[in-house]
């Protein structure tokens, strides 16, 4: 028997099934009415939480397995494409969330032993890695919308001036446009006011695009390839760059999908590290009552463990 089920037996051990241990309830006010004894009531809540977390598990593994189609399907696409994440902001997000996990791991065990100050310090620590996880993944979403690196067809539109100046990269250029949109002037009469200015080369030349998903083209929606930046990782404009193979946006589409539910998770692990927080600081855990601290501990584990699987498979695959 484990240490934490062993302690709690000591509590309760001496309270069977027989009487119901209604003494027990008034010894310990964090029994539940529905609970016999303290033994019971940690062991059921343990059983729960391992029941929730292979959901959790069959969940992710679902996508794991989505991901794996579309990689052995498009491994061009998956091995160009990586090539736009920032590798060293995903490295320290990784060592943040593994250093928050050891901290939980020491604030269990500061529970199990009474040290009630060392609990809230490492539960504040987790915390912190948690929000500082969240912080650095909204820097990377925020920069990729920016640059149009999204899913489905926004994925193809060039970047507009606002976007380029908050990104800080060179605006795409429309290539080729078909026609200029005009539209009356009111103030002049039969005057006519272009809306779309032509750029000065050849407008009527019409690049073949790429073959692109489902009705989808890509590509050659700009006037020349120019090459992109490369500092560390890709930073120019993807529509720029003439190696992008078709179907590019399917990456994007599956690392929004698995890494957004996975910062999904880590927000509610924000809320409930952050409940843990405020009642260890109100004295409300210790050696006789864990249970929470140990729970939301195997919580966050597997928390981390996914991201563990999602880091190699999306930042380090080129």
């Amino acid at each position: 028997m484990s240490h934490s089920a062993s302690h709690a037996e000591s509590h309760g051990h001496d309270h069977g099934h027989g009487d119901h241990g209604h003494g027990d309830h008034g010894k310990y006010p964090f029994l539940a009415h529905h609970f016999d004894t303290p033994l019971q009531q940690f062991e059921s809540g343990k059983l729960g939480m391992w029941v929730f977390l292979a959901t959790e598990v069959l969940f992710f593994g679902a996508l794991f397995v989505m991901y794996a189609i579309l990689r052995f399907k498009n491994p061009e696409v998956f091995s160009y494409a990586a090539n736009y994440l920032d590798t060293i902001l995903g490295g320290v997000n990784t060592c943040v969330l593994i250093l928050s996990s050891l901290t939980m791991a020491v604030g269990v065990r500061a529970a199990q032993t009474n040290k009630k100050g060392l609990l809230s310090l490492c539960l504040a620590l987790t915390l912190a890695g948690a929000i500082g996880f969240l912080v650095i993944k909204y820097f990377e979403y925020t920069h990729k919308f920016h640059l149009n690196l999204k899913w489905g067809q926004a994925f193809y539109q060039p970047v507009t001036d606002a976007d380029a100046q908050a990104a800080k990269v060179e605006p795409t250029p429309v290539a080729n446009p078909v026609l200029a949109i005009t539209s009356p002037n009111p103030s002049a009469g039969a005057a006519i006011e272009p809306i779309v200015q032509l750029p000065p080369s050849d407008a009527t030349a019409i690049a073949a695009p790429k073959t692109g998903p489902d009705g989808v083209a890509p590509a050659e929606m700009v006037a020349a390839a120019g090459e992109a930046a490369h500092v560390g990782h890709k930073t120019g404009p993807h529509l720029l760059d003439p190696e992008m193979p078709a179907n590019t946006h399917q990456f994007f589409a599956i690392y929004y999908l698995m890494t957004g539910l996975h910062g999904i998770h880590v927000l509610i692990g924000v809320g409930v590290i952050g409940w843990l927080l405020w009642g260890s600081l109100k004295g409300r855990y210790g050696s006789d009552y864990y249970t929470p601290v140990d729970l939301v501990g195997l919580y966050w584990h597997v928390v981390d463990l996914v991201w563990i699987f999602l880091f190699p498979l999306f930042y380090l695959i080129h």
